[in-house]
């Protein structure tokens, strides 16, 4: 049995985990039913399709052999013991998906299998169902999560391409004659560390917090998904400058302006820091498994009224991100996890979940979806809702994709701190036509 050292980023995914912040990736797919029993047989597909997935077999397990640089380390490798029907499982008819998917997305994922699932959810209506596919982040970020859903999910008719070669697997024993590189090469990373350290420390010298999006963890969640008009958001760029996702971001801020006044805990003097992640895979090269992550950090200005100044601040914000690019600023703090060594991560793990609460108050997440339709068993999507992880301390995150026309916001909350979730979804929704009537469209 081969096996395949986890990344330094993946394994500190995997040791920052709690059972009150579990750390994992969340989608949930409402596909628009051609029968009352299509949430049974889309069950059973899952089940049949998962079988023949290598990515969706692999398990996580410690890596303790002496004398070996990868001691306290964990690796992937192919569970024996695989059963597609301890992943994929059929829940009763439901008539609020989101309900049972935010009850869904606080319970961990197994350790000792492979870290991921399916629930597959009928509507009460017999016209729809949706499934919540949920993958830990240890295992997969935001864009091979897809792959890994869209292998199970109907073929799609795309331009055939040549396969992307996976990254090697990487020994859990080096090879005695590569030491001196790797001598040489765990200085560099030294140099490299200190000066991503210096970076982030440069930039993160205000280290207030917003006390609003704060909380003790309870380990209840609560979701909620709102669709926009893609159209709206463009017409918004298009009349004053900057990118899509600038505007995202910035409905976020007026959303959170919106949502703080309305239940009264004020928005004077709140900038909270928004941590953006930014991809670090190449488009063309080779597409390991696991994280390829850095980010970007910003204050939201949602104690400005104006509502194009805050999308102003937000462009300013990003561009200066952008022009300084993905290895600097205080988002880049995930690069460091590529110079902790294996057993620093495995003992740092709870002091680094704790820190987050120092790092950034709020995740804002984009993620990529293909712009084709997506089915099961026939039936069609008609939305897809993302949910990223809710870090320790912090109350909620918001992830942010468009899929063909419309944007959809997928929100994760902690529940007992964030009653109202619903309001912070109605607000996002109001931020955009407040948007599109400052801009005088």
């Amino acid at each position: 049995m081969t096996s395949d050292l986890l990344a330094p980023l993946d394994l500190a995914f995997w040791n920052i985990e709690s059972d009150r912040n579990p750390m994992h990736l969340g989608a949930l797919g409402v596909f628009s039913a051609h029968s009352p029993t299509a949430g049974a047989h889309a069950a059973d597909l899952l089940a049949s399709r998962a079988a023949a997935v290598p990515g969706l077999r692999m398990r996580i397990r410690d890596v303790w052999q002496p004398l070996s640089l990868s001691f306290g380390s964990a690796a992937r490798e192919a569970d024996p013991d695989f059963d597609p029907l301890h992943h994929v499982r059929l829940h009763a008819p439901t008539a609020d998906f989101q309900e049972v998917a935010g009850r869904l997305m606080e319970r961990p994922l197994e350790r000792g299998r492979p870290p991921w699932e399916a629930h597959v959810l009928p509507g009460e209506d017999g016209a729809s169902f949706a499934v919540l596919f949920k993958f830990h982040h240890a295992l997969a970020d935001g864009l091979r999560a897809l792959t890994l859903a869209a292998a199970i999910l109907d073929p799609m008719d795309m331009p055939e391409r040549r396969p992307r070669p996976e990254e090697p697997a990487r020994g859990l024993l080096p090879d005695v004659r590569k030491l001196p590189g790797l001598l040489r090469g765990a200085l560099s990373d030294v140099g490299r560390a200190l000066d991503i350290g210096a970076s982030v420390a440069r930039s993160t010298l205000d280290v207030r917090s917003s006390a609003a999006l704060a909380s003790e963890p309870s380990g209840t969640r609560r979701t909620a998904g709102v669709v926009i008009d893609l159209d709206d958001v463009h017409r918004i760029r298009k009349t004053v400058g900057g990118t899509v996702n600038d505007v995202l971001i910035a409905v976020v801020a007026g959303a959170l302006r919106r949502w703080l006044d309305e239940r009264g805990d004020g928005s004077e003097g709140v900038a909270p820091r928004a941590l953006i992640p930014v991809s670090k895979r190449r488009p063309r090269g080779a597409q390991p498994q696991g994280n390829r992550l850095s980010g970007y950090l910003i204050r939201l200005p949602v104690d400005d009224p104006d509502p194009l100044a805050r999308l102003d601040s937000v462009r300013a914000a990003m561009d200066r991100n952008k022009d300084a690019g993905p290895n600097r600023g205080a988002g880049a703090v995930a690069l460091l996890a590529d110079h902790v060594p294996a057993l620093g991560h495995r003992l740092g793990g709870p002091f680094a979940a704790q820190a987050a609460r120092l790092w950034f108050d709020i995740l804002v997440t984009s993620v990529p979806l293909p712009g084709i339709g997506l089915k099961l068993g026939g039936n069609p999507v008609t939305a897809v809702f993302p949910y990223a992880p809710l870090a320790s301390g912090q109350s909620l995150a918001v992830a942010v994709s468009t899929f063909r026309g419309h944007v959809h916001y997928g929100l994760v909350a902690d529940a007992a701190a964030v009653p109202d979730l619903d309001l912070f979804a109605r607000a996002l929704t109001e931020e955009v036509e407040t948007l599109i009537t400052a801009c005088g469209s």
